[in-house]
This record gives structure tokens, C-alpha cells and sequence, in this order.
């Protein structure tokens, strides 16, 4: 992964989320916040006016792609307070992310003076995420926005108990995920469903995998594009448009586009269509209330 150019001249308008910031305070002014807070569309315009003072990197994410990064909130920890990490639900606070022009999660960028500054999508290594951060304090600095955060109002976090170590075979596939080798951790992921057809934990982790492999080459949300006005009878168009979808944080987008080709096909392009609406169930995860409405609309499709 490449390490970003860094620049003030984002092209994202941020005055639907929030009131133009108040002037700033000095340079070297320290705010009384949390180093890592979670931010809402409610609260989205005090993180707005904090960049004025102090840059802020925001960190947009969502659940079903494996929730804020633990890597990234250590970083911010270790810088002392010279950023605020603020994470975002996309679930939660869609409007931001559409600000931001989210198109996968997740996305990472910065705030300093009010003005976005596009640093990174996926997840970067610690290494890189340091130097990244380095180039965003030095712009930052150049800027005049030079102030800290004092770590005040940050809950104390449990120590967390020590993880068990995971099976084998889970290993294997994680380990292939961070070369990026998401063929093996698909094939490890298989092997492990075949052990034990009751791993609803490598079940969810072979869906995700096989959505990175279906959407790497597919040219992203230009699917969806590709899909308007595509009979939906053109089942393959529909379900990569759906992928992007889901890759991009709009679950609900793909559930109604293939619930609506189920409708309208039968035999085995109708099951290839469930087939993959079950997947997305997978991925999004049992206890999300759009998995719930889709299973109902899904069943009345079928029956």
C-alpha cells in the first residue's frame, strides 16, 4: 500500500453535517476531550469546530465489516493527544459517510480546519498508519492547527480478558488475510466448514472473503451504475451491483435489489439470487435489524 499525498484541498462539503466552525483558538491550545471518542450526525459539528484547534481523524467503519480498528485507536493513543480519533458508525450516521463520499468500509480520513483531507480506505499496517498520521500532524502544522487533546471524558477500558487461541485452520485463514492472499483464507475457511458444518464464525468470515474476491476486480460502485435499467432477469449484473453495494455499506440496497430478481425469476437463477441474498445475511450478521425485514421479504418472495 502506497502511503497517500496529503492535502488541505478535499472536495467534500461538510456544511450539511454542521455549522461553519468557530474561529480557532491558539496554536498550541489544549481541549479538554477524549483522544478517542465515538461521533454521531448530533454531535458531528463539535468534532467540525474541534479541527479548528486540534486535527481530527476520522475513522468511518460498521459492524459487519469488523467494527473500528483496535490498531488505529492504540496509534492515537500513543500520539498523546497531538490528533482526536473520532469513529462513525456508517450504520448509525449514514449522512456523514455521504459526506465523506464513503464507498467502503473502512474509510479513513481527517478534518483540520474544517477541511477534509482524504487519508486511506481498507486496513493499514502500523507502520504505515504512523507515517500517515506523521505527514497529516506536519500539513496540519503548516496549517496552524498545532493543539492537543487532553485525554479528559475517556472512559477506562476494562483490561480485556485474554483471548483463547484460535483453531487452527481459522489461523491459517487469518494469516492469509494479511497477505492478502484471500483465495487460501477462503480455501482454509472451507476446510474448516467441512470439520465442522456448525463454524458459524468461518461461515460469516468465508462470506466476507468471498465478497473481497467477487468485488476486487469489479470496478467498484460502477456495478450499480452498470445495473440501471438492466431487466432484472440479468441476474449477474444485479448481483454484482449488489456486491458493490454491500462492499460500499448499503446492505439494504442489495437485499431489495435481489429480493426483487428473486420475484422475478425462477429456477436456478432465482436460487442464485437467495443463494447470495443468505450470504449478505452472513456478512451483516444475524442480529441486524435489515437481516430481520429482509428474511420476512425474502420468504414472501419465495413463497
Amino acid at each position: 500500500m502506497s502511503q497517500p499525498s496529503i492535502n488541505l484541498h478535499g472536495a467534500v462539503d461538510l456544511s450539511a453535517l454542521a455549522r461553519p466552525p468557530q474561529p480557532a483558538a491558539p496554536a498550541g491550545d489544549a481541549a479538554n476531550a477524549p483522544i478517542v471518542v465515538d461521533v454521531t450526525e448530533a454531535d458531528f459539528q463539535q468534532t467540525v469546530e474541534l479541527s479548528m484547534r486540534v486535527p481530527v481523524v476520522v475513522e468511518v467503519a460498521a459492524a459487519y465489516a469488523g467494527g473500528p480498528s483496535a490498531v488505529l485507536a492504540k496509534v492515537a493513543t500513543d500520539f498523546g493527544g497531538r490528533f482526536q480519533l473520532a469513529r462513525v458508525d456508517v450504520e448509525t450516521s449514514p449522512q456523514i459517510a455521504q459526506a465523506f463520499q464513503v464507498q467502503a468500509v473502512p474509510t479513513v480520513v481527517a478534518i483540520v480546519r474544517g477541511q477534509p483531507v482524504p487519508l486511506y480506505q481498507g486496513d493499514y499496517p502500523e507502520d504505515q498508519l504512523r507515517a500517515v498520521l506523521e505527514e497529516l500532524l506536519r500539513v496540519a502544522g503548516q496549517a496552524g492547527v498545532t493543539g492537543t487533546v487532553s485525554g479528559a471524558g475517556a472512559e477506562e477500558e476494562p483490561a480485556a480478558p485474554e483471548e483463547p487461541p484460535l483453531p487452527p485452520l481459522h489461523a491459517e485463514a487469518l494469516e492469509a488475510i494479511e497477505r492478502e492472499d484471500y483465495a487460501a483464507a477462503a480455501d482454509a475457511y472451507r476446510r474448516a466448514l467441512k470439520e465442522n458444518p456448525a463454524d458459524h464464525e468461518a461461515s460469516a468470515a468465508l462470506a466476507q472473503v468471498e465478497l473481497i474476491i467477487r468485488t476486487a476486480s469489479a470496478g467498484g460502485l460502477q456495478a450499480v451504475a452498470d445495473a440501471e435499467g438492466a431487466p432484472l432477469t440479468d441476474v449477474a449484473v444485479h448481483l454484482a451491483a449488489a456486491d458493490a453495494e454491500v462492499a460500499a455499506g448499503r446492505p439494504q440496497a442489495a437485499f431489495d435489489r435481489l429480493i426483487a430478481v428473486v420475484r422475478a425469476t425462477a429456477g436456478e437463477d432465482r436460487e442464485e439470487a437467495r443463494k447470495r441474498v443468505v450470504e449478505y445475511f452472513e456478512i451483516v450478521g444475524s442480529t441486524d435489524p435489515l437481516v430481520a425485514e429482509a428474511r420476512r421479504n425474502l420468504a414472501s418472495a419465495l413463497y
